[in-house]
This record gives C-alpha cells, sequence and structure tokens, in this order.
C-alpha cells in the first residue's frame, strides 16, 4: 500500500531544512549582540539582549542542554570585564552587569523548564501517533500484494493532515464466490467520517463471505449503515450535528474466477480500465457506465437492483477505482487534475504494475494540488493475471505472496 500522508518527500525535506535552520537562530543571535557591543559607539549597552538566545532556543525546538549553553555563555558575556574598546574604562551604571545576569539566569531557567515539558510532550505524542497508527491500521488495513490471482495496490490520502484515515474507503477479498471489492466514499472529509468507514467496512467484510450474491452484500451495508447512523442521532456527539444528511457512495465490484466482472454502483464514479501496449503509455478507458442507484442513506434500496456485467478481463487488464476526491483535486489556477492522463502516464509501456499506477497517480496529485487536499483521496488498483507462474514476475514475487495466491 502506498504511503497515506497528505504531506510528499520534497514537504517533508522542507520542513526538515526548516527546523535546521530555526535551530542556527539562537546562536546567530548571540554573535549578532556581541558584534554590536564590540562595534558600537561608546556607552551602548546591548549586552541585555543576549537574554533572549535561550527563549529563542526553547522555542525553536532546541534541547534543555542547548539552552543551558546559550544562558551560559550569555553569562559569560556578561561578566566579562570593561573591554579596550571603552576608553575611560569605566562603566556607567555598576549594577548593569548584575541586572543583565539575573536576566539571563531567569530566561535560561525558565527555557530550561519549558523545554524538559516540550519533550515529555512530544514523547507523550509520539506514543499516541503509535496508537493512532495502530488503530487506523484497523480501519483500513493494508491490502496484501496479491489475491487469489489478481494483483493489488491501494493508497490513500487524507485531507486532514496527520491522518491516514479520512471518509474515503476501500476493502478487498477473497470470498468463495470470487474477489469482491468495495470503494466508497462518505459524505464530508477527515476525522468526523472515520465512524462511518468503520461500519461500512465492518459489514462488508462479514457479508463479503456470506452472501452469494453481490446484491445481498449491498443490503447489509444499507443496513449496517442504517444501524450506524441510528446510533449516531440518539448520541450527544458533537460531530453529529448533521446525521440526518449522511451518505456513502459505494463500488462493488466482484472478480470471479474466469476474469468476469459483476458490480454495483450507488452513487460512485467509474472506473478506469487500463490494457497494457507494447510500445507507447497504456490505454486508459473509462469502464461502460450501467445504471447508477442513489448513495447509501439517502434512500431506501429498490427492490430489484441493476447489476452491470464487463464481461471478462484478459491477462494484464487492470482496473483502476478512485473517489471523486482525485477527478476533482485542483491546482492554484482552479484546474481539475486530468487522472485519466496520469493514470496512463503511470502505467507506462509493458507489463501494467499495480503499485507503479498508485505511486504515479499519488505522486502527480500532490505535484497539482501543491500537497493541499481539499478533499480525500482513494485510489485502488487490480491488475487481473489468474496464472501466477506465467510471465517474468514470478520470479520476484515473494514467497509469501505466492502462497497467498
Amino acid at each position: 500500500m502506498i504511503g497515506t500522508s497528505a504531506v510528499g518527500g520534497a514537504f517533508a525535506r522542507r520542513a526538515r531544512s526548516l527546523r535546521a535552520a530555526a535551530r542556527a537562530v539562537p546562536c546567530l543571535w548571540v554573535l549578532g549582540v556581541i558584534c554590536w557591543e564590540l562595534l558600537t559607539p561608546h556607552h551602548t549597552e546591548v549586552v541585555p539582549l543576549i537574554a533572549a538566545a535561550p527563549a529563542i532556543a526553547c522555542a525553536s525546538g532546541g534541547r534543555r542542554g542547548r539552552v543551558l549553553l546559550l544562558g551560559s555563555a550569555g553569562l559569560l558575556f556578561a561578566l566579562a570585564p570593561v573591554t579596550a574598546l571603552e576608553p575611560d574604562g569605566e562603566v556607567t551604571d555598576p549594577h548593569a552587569p548584575l541586572v543583565t545576569c539575573c536576566a539571563i539566569a531567569g530566561v535560561a531557567l525558565g527555557g530550561y523548564l519549558t523545554a524538559g515539558r516540550k519533550v515529555r510532550l512530544v514523547r507523550e505524542l509520539e506514543e499516541l501517533r503509535a496508537v493512532a497508527a495502530a488503530a487506523q491500521d484497523v480501519v483500513l488495513r493494508p491490502l496484501p500484494a496479491r489475491l487469489a490471482g489478481i494483483e493489488l495496490a491501494g493508497g490513500h490520502l487524507s485531507a486532514s493532515r496527520g491522518a491516514a484515515v479520512g471518509g474515503d474507503l476501500y476493502e478487498a477479498l477473497a470470498t468463495p464466490y470470487g474477489v469482491r471489492v468495495i470503494i466508497g466514499d462518505v459524505r464530508g472529509h477527515g476525522l468526523p467520517a472515520i465512524g462511518t468507514v468503520a461500519a461500512v467496512l465492518g459489514s462488508f467484510r462479514e457479508a463479503a463471505h456470506e452472501e452469494p450474491r453481490l446484491s445481498g452484500v449491498l443490503r447489509r451495508l444499507d443496513r449496517a449503515l442504517e444501524r450506524h447512523l441510528r446510533a449516531r442521532a440518539d448520541g450527544e456527539c458533537p460531530l453529529d450535528s448533521h446525521v440526518d444528511e449522511e451518505f456513502v457512495t459505494v463500488l462493488l465490484l466482484e472478480v470471479g474466477r474466469d476474469g468476469e466482472v459483476t458490480a454495483l454502483n450507488c452513487g460512485h464514479p467509474w472506473p478506469y480500465r487500463l490494457r497494457e501496449q507494447p510500445v507507447g503509455p497504456a490505454l486508459a478507458r473509462q469502464t461502460a457506465p450501467g445504471e447508477v442507484l442513489p448513495p447509501l442513506g439517502l434512500f431506501p434500496l429498490p427492490a430489484e437492483l441493476p447489476t452491470a456485467h464487463w464481461g471478462s478481463l484478459e491477462t494484464g487488464d487492470t482496473l483502476v477505482l478512485h473517489t471523486d476526491g482525485a477527478e476533482d483535486a485542483r491546482d492554484a489556477q482552479g484546474t481539475f487534475f486530468p487522472l485519466r492522463r496520469a493514470l496512463s502516464e503511470a502505467a507506462g509501456a509493458g507489463p501494467l504494475v499495480p503499485a507503479a499506477v498508485v505511486a504515479g497517480v499519488r505522486a502527480a496529485l500532490l505535484r497539482h494540488t501543491g500537497g493541499r487536499l481539499a478533499d480525500d483521496v482513494a485510489l485502488l488498483a487490480l491488475r487481473y493475471d489468474h496464472c501466477p507462474l506465467s510471465g517474468p514476475s514470478a520470479l520476484t514475487r515473494p514467497a509469501a505472496d505466492a502462497h497467498r495466491a
């Protein structure tokens, strides 16, 4: 599974550079004050400005040792004798060095205590992030590299900074009826939608193995969502102010053993179909749309559910499922993200690799938006290859993946 953060590697490198520059600011401040003191006219007192160095070090992420070092350097300079630059060797105020030393010592002590508390808070934050990452992996767990003759790759970009899960969902399961796949989009985005995502995915993971028909799976999802929304409406959570307007777009796929694809669509974008080309980029075409039902949660499901049949996939054919956050993403000028072109460029020529397709689209999407996403984005690529030992990919496939296939 690709990375799930909305901040790419370039943004992380930029943040590290900014932190390194911030750590150099206190030292530059002390050097500037010393040079100012030595080069300014006589009787100009700027030494008290050194007291700001420990505070700057604490604010810029410096550790306690760094704060004490800068405080000690400031005290030594404040206690230094009158320099040769003073012709008369006299100090206008004999108590000025003592006042300056007290100020520096006070600021250094406060910075030391604050830095210690900051270290403890950072440690607690790291522990909470580890717990949150484990919980998010349970909700939107990583996909296997291979599943019953189908190569998989999925990824998610959250509009909420620091979150790996938002309002988009996807899952793929090998069942007695074939490989069943779900991708969906909860109304809204970010952390408030995680509860609904967990309810829908939990129902799918159970119903996909038990229901012989795809329509039965969809009805189970609808009932699970109804129970979840009713429970939220009875609660008093401040995030539930729009429960009556909650809905989920869902696309269900079933890929049989012979490659035949069956689909049910509740207000979700249709996927793209990539076909390998020996020369030039792969062709990206949107699948033939069928009848689309309203999103789950808005209206009751009809008695007869319109199921779309797309025929059988050929070896190497790849389906790319996505949420509307990919097509609706815009750059600073308001230009929509060209998803179809990005798919063809990410696929390239030759054999299709689902992980490369998803990673390429993700990188192009971050470049297009500058890393500022207005909505969550989920991508899921499935390459049909029902003969797992054919082709050079069998030589590089991990043993665990070959065993799962």
